[in-house]
């Protein structure tokens, strides 16, 4: 990644001459001590213990012997890739790039779909490892930095086994993705501290449990399927954290500053919506980004399969629950049911949420309980 932002910090070069692999980004949010020292928060001592007890080792706890055939992987999954359907739908379009494409290629872009995937996950998951850090930094609850540490760990983590994964199971990774690098950025430029958490334990961690439960309903994979099961069990304990911390903080904000937040959940989900494919995949691929786009939505329309809908539905199953708790729907007169309603988001209120059922995702705890010395 090459953009930069924001100011040079002491002992870092000069933007011009930075290597190209560094992103610089100015954080704007002060930094906080704490004197205070006594546990009073006793859900959230409860979940720093639960994030203690189940830490896990990506060296001894993942067996990463095992070989992975991406075609095999991509031919044995159970859920058909939306990206290779819509393409082979619109193969009979006029014009169409996919005409005279065959069943390799079709499973190359398979192949490539899960690579672009995983890369995302990789570069979200330093992003989140990044905001977790400044979440230490910035809340003034002792309990809050102590969790959010041993975030700031998972995250790293995460960020380590999905890049393993794609350096030595998959191949050359793809650069983040500009609706991503836009997300984060803002979380980390904006100067309060509840948004890192509003941003990425409630929006970023719903989006990520989301797209980790398709994969791993789709992947028959082992050592996919046991990373993500873990890295599920962490990002739950995430959200969770999120949820408890917010309800509290926003307990005592004004009208005005509850409005801002309910903007600013508007403006992540119905009002950006932008979800655009990694275009570096047409450039492997050999055809024109624009002819995709073309061809990808003539799919979509004989189809009749809405772009992203599965997968959305998935997210705000997540996130809409997650969001009733922090007092957020109905805060200024229900402004934020009103926009979520007029979207038909509102049939997801009362889905299952991850603020008080982490438990079931603890696939750690399972695996040592069965595990047998």
């Amino acid at each position: 990644m090459t953009q930069m932002t924001g100011a040079n910090s002491p002992g870092l070069p000069d933007a011009d001459t930075v290597d190209a692999s560094i992103k610089l980004v100015t954080d704007n949010a002060a930094r906080v001590f704490v004197w205070n020292y006594e546990r009073d928060r006793d859900q959230l001592v409860t979940l720093y213990n639960k994030g203690m007890a189940s830490q896990w080792n990506s060296v001894t706890d993942l067996d990463w012997s095992i070989d992975v055939d991406p075609e095999r992987v991509v031919a044995t999954s159970t859920q058909p890739n939306a990206t290779v359907e819509m393409a082979r739908a619109s193969a009979d379009e006029p014009g169409s790039p996919f005409a005279k494409w065959t069943d390799k290629e079709y499973t190359q872009l398979g192949v490539e779909s899960l690579t672009a995937q995983l890369s995302q996950f990789m570069h979200g998951e330093q992003g989140a490892m990044i905001v977790a850090a400044k979440i230490v930094e910035t809340v003034p609850w002792i309990d809050a930095k102590y969790y959010a540490s041993t975030q700031t760990m998972d995250e790293a983590r995460h960020t380590e086994v999905f890049a393993k994964y794609l350096h030595t199971k998959l191949g050359d990774a793809y650069p983040m993705s500009p609706f991503l690098d836009r997300q984060i950025n803002d979380l980390m430029e904006d100067s309060r501290w509840d948004i890192a958490y509003l941003g990425m334990q409630i929006v970023i961690e719903s989006l990520a449990l989301a797209a980790f439960g398709t994969m791993i309903r789709s992947t028959e994979e082992p050592l996919l399927r046991r990373l993500l099961r873990y890295v599920m069990a962490d990002e739950a304990r995430h959200v969770a954290f999120g949820v408890l911390s917010l309800a509290e903080y926003y307990e005592n904000l004004t009208s005005a500053e509850l409005m801002d937040r309910q903007e600013f959940l508007a403006d992540n989900t119905i009002r950006n919506r932008t979800r655009s494919t990694t275009p570096e995949i047409w450039e492997r691929m050999g055809v024109p980004l624009e002819d995709a786009k073309t061809a990808l939505r003539a799919g979509a329309e004989k189809l009749d399969m809405p772009l992203f809908g599965g997968f959305m539905a998935a997210f705000f199953s997540k996130l809409v629950p997650n969001v009733r708790k922090l007092g957020l729907l109905d805060a200024n007169d229900g402004h934020l049911r009103r926009l979520w309603g007029d979207v038909g988001l509102m049939q997801f209120e009362f889905a299952a949420d991850t603020a008080s059922d982490y438990e079931t995702y603890d696939a750690v705890a399972q695996d040592r309980s069965s595990r047998v010395d």
